[in-house]
């Protein structure tokens, strides 16, 4: 496999670099450092102030029988991420790409649906940073969030901006996991309990299921890193070992924050503690190590936020663009202005409107469907642009059948809407 020159290399989050898997197999250090940017891109992307809102209020709901519906997300997480990342790896090509390659104009209408979704989203990411400042550090939220989405432009206009979010990420997202884990440590969860609810539940919920699968990996999230990893030259069929162990290790990264979550919120709840009905996951960190687990919460809620605009920033832009016909400085420009927009929105109107983010979510729902049939339809019937690899039949099955739960997803998605309406 070609790569670009050197003087082009991680310019942007969107430019190549020479990442390549030097003579012999072996993965070279660029190319780890690619990896685990791409994974993390991918799990801190799913870390956003709803991951921790939704984790929350099942745990609350269900208590350890929430273990069981995390374990079985994350079986189904990893079916439909194995596929994405592996088609679009070998493939060489963005998800819109293969949409526009299967049915022409396909790839615009995914492209508008995630914008869309992306852009008030977005503003929930910004607020959330905002919230994030204010419990840490008792900033207004509204400096707060725009303090933030300055540092996310700061990071994109940096010369070495795709190692910069790279770095960022993966230090972000290790600091959430470490600190909810002292949290959970501190909060005294019955673990055997959870444990023994993995296997056999005393409550299934498929409600919380489905939408754990669709919070996980829906909208941008399940490209987010198998678009970073194709933008920084980690493509081709030599690479399908490394884009398997990225694909399944970015989930398994997302369920580790889920489960120190979890049990951090269950240890309190089992402890008797009232959460009320707003903030919980705050009540829930302020009762389980007072100031300090409020501030905790403030550094959590501020690092899920920040990781989250810069994903929906970064895939959003990824969706509307052209690896090889857009530059980078143009690319880098259009990031600067997503955030800014979302940005300014935030300010004027303190929130995404509940109705907008109905809407967000529809478009959302419906695009996780449409999307894993484009890449499950390429890998069936279109060897012509997987570069002469053969699929496995096993991942094949799998996808699909998972691709069937993405069908009742996008069913709930909607239904909202008509509920707006009627």
């Amino acid at each position: 496999m070609s790569h670009p020159p050197a003087d082009r290399a991680q310019t942007t989050p969107a430019g190549p670099s020479p990442t390549g898997a030097p003579a012999g197999g072996r993965m070279s250090a660029g190319t780890r450092s690619t990896l685990l940017g791409a994974m993390f891109l991918m799990a801190t992307s799913a870390i956003g102030p709803g991951f921790i809102t939704q984790t929350t209020t099942f745990t609350v709901q269900l208590g350890a029988a929430f273990a069981f519906a995390i374990a079985v997300s994350i079986v189904i997480d990893i079916a439909l991420q194995l596929n994405v990342w592996r088609v679009i790896g070998v493939s060489g090509r963005r998800a819109q790409e293969l949409g526009n390659l299967v049915l022409p104009g396909l790839g615009w209408v995914m492209a508008a649906f995630l914008l869309a979704g992306g852009l008030v989203f977005n503003i929930g990411n910004v607020a959330g940073a905002g919230l994030g400042t204010d419990a840490a550090l008792g900033l207004d939220p509204r400096i707060g969030g725009a303090v933030s989405a300055l540092v996310a432009i700061a990071i994109f206009l940096s010369k070495r901006a795709g190692v910069a979010v790279d770095r960022i990420v993966v230090v972000l997202g290790l600091l959430m996991i470490a600190l909810t884990a002292y949290i959970a440590v501190t909060s005294g969860p019955p673990v055997g309990r959870a444990l023994r609810n993995v296997v056999l539940p005393e409550e299934v919920s498929f409600l919380a299921i489905t939408t754990l699968v669709g919070g996980t990996i829906g909208g941008y999230i399940v490209y987010a890193g198998a678009h970073r990893l194709l933008d920084s030259g980690v493509t081709g069929r030599e690479h399908v070992r490394d884009i398997t162990r990225g694909s399944i290790t970015g989930i398994v990264i997302t369920g580790i924050m889920r489960v120190v979550l979890f049990l951090a919120i269950l240890g309190v709840v089992a402890g008797g503690a009232d959460l009320g009905t707003e903030n919980q996951a705050a009540n829930a960190f302020q009762t389980a190590a007072g100031e300090v687990g409020l501030r905790v919460f403030g550094v959590v809620l501020w690092a899920a936020a920040i990781t989250s605009v810069i994903g929906a920033s970064y895939t959003t832009i990824s969706f509307v663009t052209s690896r090889t016909r857009t530059a980078d400085r143009t690319r880098t420009l259009l990031v600067v202005g997503f955030i800014a927009v979302t940005t300014l929105a935030f300010l004027l109107i303190g929130a995404a409107p509940t109705t907008l983010l109905v809407f967000a979510g529809a478009f959302n729902g419906l695009l996780l469907p449409i999307g894993i049939a484009v890449l499950l339809w390429v890998a069936t019937r279109r060897a012509d642009l997987m570069n002469g690899y053969r699929y496995p039949r096993w991942l094949l099955v799998v996808g699909w059948t998972a691709w069937l739960l993405t069908l009742y997803l996008a069913v709930n998605s909607v239904r909202p809407v008509i509920e707006l309406f009627a």
